[in-house]
């Protein structure tokens, strides 16, 4: 039986997105961010507020990158999560990560995440119940010790966090548990097998 536990956000896991763009004067802007997913082929969605000192900044400059943060740097994910760029002058410099320019946009890509998306700013989306920041995916680059055999990521050995939205704790991924277009395979089989009975002759 299950309890009604009124209005959550009861999506999990949540993926721990590290943003990070150039201001309008060459300074970093970095943030955490739950509330990202992938929208298109090479398109991600970005569901931030607007004054946000890295929203200001990818609208400046028009480009940021997304890195998929790990258990190794938990930290430093959280520490850019909860310090505002809007307070503190400048909170990348505090937070012990380290930046280069990325080869395809003008943002950083902050090197001890393993894993980054390189993006063009493509749209800011603003409904009256959005507000969003689409990034077109131009590249994206990894540390060679988490990919496998043939050059995919390995989510096992990205050891990234997710996070959780019930009780705010991060939760370590990278466990294999099925393989997608696979898992269901017997079933949807079941199911054609059902329809082709019942169908008319």
């Amino acid at each position: 039986m299950k309890k009604d536990l009124g209005t959550v956000q009861a999506v999990f896991p949540m993926p721990v997105l590290v943003i990070a763009a150039y201001d309008a004067g060459g300074t970093i802007q970095t943030m955490n961010a739950a509330w990202g997913q992938i929208c298109d082929t090479d398109k991600i969605a970005l569901f931030l507020d607007e004054d946000h000192a890295t929203t200001k900044a990818i609208r400046e400059t028009k480009a940021f990158t997304v890195a998929l943060a790990d258990r190794a740097h938990m930290a430093e994910a959280d520490y850019v999560g909860i310090v505002s760029g809007n307070k503190v002058a400048d909170k990348f410099a505090l937070s012990g990560l380290h930046a280069a320019k990325s080869a395809r946009v003008n943002a950083p890509v902050i090197e001890e995440f393993p894993v980054a998306m390189e993006c063009e700013l493509a749209e800011v989306a603003r409904t009256e119940t959005l507000f969003a920041i689409v990034g077109r995916i131009v590249g994206t680059v990894a540390e060679e010790r988490v990919l496998d055999e043939s050059g995919k990521v390995a989510p096992a050995r990205l050891d990234a966090i997710a996070f959780d939205q019930f009780r705010h704790g991060y939760y370590a991924t990278g466990e294999k548990a099925g393989q997608a277009w696979n898992a269901g395979s017997a079933l949807a089989k079941a199911a054609l097998a059902a329809t082709r009975a019942t169908s008319p002759s």
